[in-house]
């Protein structure tokens, strides 16, 4: 059995929060939450709103402007925009926000944490009062594997696994293997990874406690063991395991009993992720001859199809936290990818980037996704779905591979 070693699914956990000083009044602004994707996936774009940025420097203005962009803003010149948003970063970081016939909104100021979390919790706040929609910059993580330019004794080129902020700044390097690690995910509610390591020779699945370095086999039967997907309550495990013969998709508990094999295809399947309620499963499969995407209760059953309006070659889903979406890749020629997103109960999809391995953003409106440079580098991005914006991640020093948004 030929084991590929450079795609997968990918999906972690982790929140934190941050204590905030407010000064000024709160002006909510009720511009309706129901905006989602009614728009977008009829092939119309979102409004974008315009703001006028004055009074910040440096480093936080240019996590501003970032946020800002991400978040559905258009930044233009002074007297032209629905906001202006102005302040100073003498000591903590302060903004004001007015509206074009200048009233004030609020007057905020951000003490605690890093200059850098201040200023993505000030962009939160101005997003959520201009667009109705509810960010989550602040203090968010990513996690993701990075191919560097290290090959080992076996001349494999070296991968292992990282975290960051949702942005690519303060990157941590997780793991030490020194081998080919792939399709890492968090644990909801701890600071434990799971992910798959050639570190002994095989595809094995492993859990790492982050806190006390501790690391020990999760799965490790013959075979490929891959695609650990964890259920949102953190309750249970989907993968993809060949212990059977052909890789299949099996559900278990979170500490490795009570294994059920779902599907049984002569096909690989690939992909597991859950849906937000935990009743259904989506992941990839070339059963019926073409790749595409299919759903199946963790209890068992028939594997139904997902109407995708007839595309090929779909892998990769990701559900997003409202339930509403599923995010897939859809296979191209050599290195020709696009992600789509399509309703969860299936439909008419939506093209919506040229990437792969997309993760959904804790507010349903975020898209984490893998662009592919002229060099032949792989860099993580970021997309606003509603209005088409996107932005690079901060550069590192390795090409990277599939993301996944901390929940």
């Amino acid at each position: 059995m030929t084991i590929l070693r450079n795609s997968g699914w990918l999906k972690l956990g982790l929140g934190l929060g941050l204590g905030l000083a407010w000064v000024g009044v709160w002006m909510p602004l009720l511009q309706g939450q129901q905006n989602r994707f009614d728009t977008e996936i009829s092939g119309r774009t979102q409004e974008k709103v315009s703001l006028h940025l004055t009074g910040f420097s440096g480093e936080i203005r240019e996590v501003l402007e970032f946020d800002l962009y991400l978040g559905g803003f258009q930044l233009v010149d002074a007297g032209k925009g629905r906001y202006e948003l102005s302040g100073n970063t003498e000591t903590d970081v302060r903004g004001t926000l007015k509206d074009s016939q200048g009233h004030v909104l609020f007057d905020r100021i951000y003490p605690g944490g890093t200059r850098r979390t201040q200023a993505h919790t000030l962009a939160n706040d101005v997003i959520q009062l201009g667009t109705g929609s509810a960010p989550s910059f602040t203090n968010q993580k990513i996690i993701y594997r990075m191919d560097g330019n290290v090959r080992n004794q076996w001349n494999e080129l070296v991968s292992e696994i990282y975290a960051s902020d949702y942005d690519g700044a303060n990157p941590v390097q997780l793991t030490h293997d020194g081998s080919v690690v792939r399709s890492p995910a968090w644990k909801p509610g701890e600071r434990t990874i799971y992910y798959t390591s050639f570190l002994n020779g095989a595809p094995h699945v492993y859990s790492h406690d982050l806190t006390t370095g501790a690391r020990r086999p999760y799965a490790a039967f013959g075979g490929l063991n891959d695609g650990t997907a964890f259920s949102w309550d953190g309750q249970r495990v989907a993968m993809i395991l060949s212990r059977a013969g052909s890789p299949d998709l099996w559900v278990a508990s979170a500490v490795g009993t009570n294994w059920k094999r779902l599907t049984q295809a002569r096909e690989e399947e690939s992909s597991p992720c859950w849906s937000p309620d935990g009743r259904q499963i989506c992941f990839s499969s070339g059963r019926n001859g073409a790749v595409q995407l299919y759903t199946i209760s963790p209890e068992g059953g028939e594997p139904k199809p997902l109407n995708t309006g007839g595309i090929r070659g779909a892998t990769e889903p990701d559900w997003s936290p409202d339930g509403r979406w599923i995010a897939f890749t859809r296979m191209g020629r050599g290195q020709n990818f696009q992600i789509y997103v399509v309703p969860s109960e299936g439909g008419n999809p939506k093209k919506v980037a040229d990437g792969e391995d997309p993760s959904w953003g804790p507010n349903s409106r975020l898209l984490l996704f893998v662009r592919r440079t002229k060099e032949g580098n792989r860099r993580l991005s970021l997309l606003d779905v509603p209005t088409g914006h996107v932005k690079d991640s901060l550069p590192v020093q390795g090409s990277c591979s599939q993301p996944s948004w901390a929940r």
